[in-house]
């Protein structure tokens, strides 16, 4: 596995225990992304599919809000919101738009399973946990997208743009707020020894799992509709 890039403490534990991670940030569908190999209609696939999984992320950071105990969380998940909603899913939109794909159409998108799977597992670690659990569950894809998009910035090639996005500076500041936040909460709640904390085995099973499921979303898009 390549190194991590500088999102924490906690994403450094949890990314280095979740046995999933190199085939979620190296998957084919990435690297299809990075060569631009990558079929379109799979990536038009997954496109219409993500926006529709952004949708309930953004309802999991609203959540996020809803459980903080501090301003900086509350601002921070807010701030996550208004990222999804101003720049990830616009994003899609005009994706989607240039390939004939019109609003309407993206937002008649039927879920796929594994889309289903994966947004109800980081809404119920939600709705059954506490703000912990909810950033374990959360960070995979905010801090994965991360590492990947700072591995495929510059690659050129049809998917430059997807590309860029997420390596670019304003995603990747993201990711630094992001993990910052996760940190700055597990000191708050389990202490400044919160790495040896009994619950970190638990937080890091939430995280492994959402990683997987992350591994079946790209799939999902590999495979096509």
């Amino acid at each position: 596995m390549t190194s991590a890039p500088d999102y924490g403490r906690a994403f450094g534990l949890w990314r280095a225990q979740a046995p999933a991670w190199g085939a979620y940030t190296h998957h084919a569908f990435v690297e299809g992304l990075r060569t631009g190999t990558l079929p379109r209609a799979n990536f038009l696939h997954y496109l219409r599919q993500d926006y529709i999984f952004l949708i309930h992320f953004s309802r999991a950071w609203a959540l996020a809000a809803a459980k903080s105990d501090t301003l900086a969380e509350l601002r921070a998940a807010s701030a996550t919101v208004h990222g999804l909603a101003h720049v990830e899913m616009p994003l899609h939109v005009e994706l989607c738009a240039s390939a004939g794909i019109d609003a309407a159409e993206l937002e008649a998108t039927e879920e796929a399973p594994a889309n289903l799977a994966y947004t109800r597992y980081v809404l119920e670690a939600g709705y059954s946990g506490d703000f912990l659990d909810l950033m374990a569950a959360l960070a995979p894809c905010v801090l994965g997208y991360g590492e990947i998009g700072a591995r495929l910035a510059g690659s050129g090639g049809p998917y430059a743009q997807w590309c860029d996005t997420y390596g670019g500076a304003e995603y990747q500041g993201l990711c630094h707020d992001v993990g910052a936040l996760i940190d700055g909460a597990l000191v708050h709640r389990l202490g400044p020894d919160w790495a040896a904390s009994p619950r970190m085995a638990r937080l890091g099973a939430r995280f492994a799992t959402a990683t997987g499921l992350e591994v079946g979303f790209w799939q999902m898009g590999l495979d096509g509709a």
